[in-house]
């Protein structure tokens, strides 16, 4: 075997993956629009009291054993952002993401966007520079020499 045929081989497994990527990006964007026009079907606005906010497995986080089941088994293994929060009468463990997450103020009531367990959105959530000062100033270089204006 040569190096031209190393090359070729090469060459064919490296097409391989390239359309084996293509194709699975095609697949998860359409189940990515899927779910999210569910959640835009579902969601409704409530308010609700900040009791606790943690990063860890969903394992350690007294889910109902009906919403374990229905979890994929990369989510059960992967650390996600949790909220445990005082929904009316009822204190319920909830699924967020980052930026809600850092959004959320412990011990505090707050009107968020709420799909099922999850919760899409805060309602009256500061504007992104806000935010960015918030979270450490993680701004862009312009806006650190541009005052903001309010």
């Amino acid at each position: 075997m040569g190096p031209f045929d190393i090359a070729i081989i090469v060459f064919v497994v490296v097409v391989v993956i390239i359309v084996a990527v293509y194709f699975l990006n095609k697949w998860a964007s359409r189940r990515m629009v899927e779910q999210n026009t569910m959640i835009e079907r579902t969601k409704q606005t409530v308010s609700m009291y900040i009791i606790d906010k943690k990063h860890e497995k969903m394992q350690n986080a007294n889910f109902p054993k009906a919403v374990m089941e229905q979890l994929p088994r990369f989510n059960k293994m992967v650390k996600m952002y949790l909220v445990k929060a005082k929904v009316g009468p009822q204190i319920m463990t909830l699924v967020t993401d980052k930026e809600v997450f850092n959004a959320l103020q412990v011990k505090k009531t707050v009107k968020v966007d709420l799909a099922g367990i999850y919760i899409v959105s805060v309602k009256g959530m500061k504007s992104k520079e806000e935010m960015a000062e918030r979270r450490g100033g993680n701004l862009p270089w312009y806006r650190k020499i541009l005052p903001i204006k309010k």
